[in-house]
């Protein structure tokens, strides 16, 4: 299932300014190293109710990227695996959270 997730672009997101866009690309590198590690994935669909093909469908649906920003933002030791592997802040996954469906809601913890 790995080989079907890989997130190619020559763009190189902005941080800084995380947009909708910028959120999708790192949610969607976070989609392919999660299907890398087959546990976690088959934990992420056991939890979202979908199957890998619905999952594959659903790759670019912004509700669903968000979906899987908050598994990663749920599991440090998974975040931190990813953060290190791509050497993405640790701090971007949550900002592009925000930038996606939902995140704007208010934390209450």
């Amino acid at each position: 299932m790995g080989a079907f997730f890989i997130a190619r672009t020559d763009k190189q997101p902005n941080y800084s300014a995380m947009q909708q866009e910028e959120a999708e690309i790192l949610a969607l590198k976070a989609l392919t190293y999660l299907a890398g590690v087959d546990e976690m994935m088959d934990r992420f669909a056991a939890l979202s109710g979908m199957g890998p093909n619905d999952i594959l469908e659903r790759a670019q649906d912004p509700d669903m990227l968000a979906g899987v920003l908050d598994f990663f933002l749920f599991d440090e030791a998974l975040l931190t695996e990813f953060c290190e592997a791509h050497e993405v802040n640790p701090e971007h996954p949550a900002q592009a959270r925000m930038a996606l469906p939902g995140g704007d809601l208010p934390h209450w913890t």
